[in-house]
């Protein structure tokens, strides 16, 4: 860590600096540097120039026509494509095949005229023996179904019809006043109450409250504004005279003018400078590549890896 300045965590991130590989070489300028020195130097490479292609060898880069396959035979390929039919005719044991006859050609449609054999009896069009067709008897009758829901109509279902009962004056009521005068009858004293039944977390009416309601609180005595400032005279204006002033001509300073220095850097009581506190620091980070390299090839691998190419 030096002694002055900062130190190697505050600038680079790391906690000592590493040491440089071109230390006490000489300064080289990149400025009116060519790319490549050794072009530079020693005998080029010269060419002949350009040629251009014509008919003449001088057109070409061999200085005379050189073939492609020297000393070869010339073969005929019509001649050769004969030979192999002689030599194949000759495998033949007999005469080619010929038919005694020629093809015959029929002569209308349900002809057999020019077929190998003649018509079978399965093809024939001529109708068979069938015995006379007795249709099936009758299936049994129903009458058709009745129209109607069922409800409200007559005859619609498969039994008898429904005996009619008239339907008293307020029979549903008459019957809930039954079945709760028969309910209190078999109550036994009064409704069971917890004083620690849980309420709900929110009441059901936001206004209901159980605690009285404090007093009504009068409102505060209405306090007598008081009147507008309105000025005993109106504004003068401001004229050579000073007469819209407060006093007819300034005042006289005897104070010096004095030009202030502004402070250059704040410091504190004890006359330090601030030093802001140091912020994130960069640092070297490992390439993609060496961690894909590091990841597919380690210690237990390293013997038997094989290279992968795509």
């Amino acid at each position: 860590m030096p002694t002055e300045g900062k130190s190697d965590m505050e600038r680079i991130g790391l906690f000592s600096e590493m040491g440089y590989v071109t230390i006490g070489d000489k300064y080289v300028s990149q400025y009116m540097r060519p790319f490549n020195e050794a072009a530079s130097k020693n005998r080029q490479m010269l060419p002949g120039g350009t040629k251009t292609l014509s008919a003449l060898q001088a057109g070409y880069f061999e200085p005379q026509f050189v073939r492609i396959f020297d000393g070869e035979a010339y073969s005929n390929p019509v001649q050769l494509r004969r030979r192999y039919r002689l030599a194949e005719s000759k495998k033949n044991l007999g005469k080619a095949f010929l038919p005694s006859n020629g093809d015959k050609l029929p002569c209308g449609l349900g002809s057999y005229y020019g077929t190998i054999g003649g018509s079978y009896a399965y093809f024939s069009p001529q109708l068979k023996a069938s015995e006379r067709y007795i249709p099936p008897g009758k299936n049994f009758y129903t009458n058709p179904g009745k129209k109607g829901t069922g409800y409200g109509y007559a005859n619609l279902t498969i039994g008898e019809q429904y005996p009619h009962e008239p339907d008293g004056y307020e029979v549903e009521r008459t019957n809930a006043k039954k079945v709760q005068e028969e309910h209190k009858r078999l109550v036994k004293g009064r409704p069971f109450k917890l004083n620690l039944y849980p309420q709900e977390y929110f009441d059901m009416n936001p206004y209901f409250t159980d605690k009285p309601l404090p007093p009504v609180k009068k409102p505060p005595p209405d306090k007598p504004t008081a009147p507008p400032f309105k000025p005993s005279s109106p504004a003068k204006k401001v004229r050579g005279m000073k007469g819209g002033t407060f006093d007819p001509y300034p005042s006289h300073s005897a104070d010096p003018y004095v030009i202030t220095k502004s402070k250059a850097v704040t410091t504190n009581k004890e006359r330090q400078f601030f030093h802001p506190p140091p912020g994130p620091k960069s640092r070297p980070v490992t390439s993609i590549i060496t961690l894909n390299v590091t990841r597919s090839l380690n210690v237990k691998n390293y013997k038997t890896a094989q290279l992968t190419s795509y």
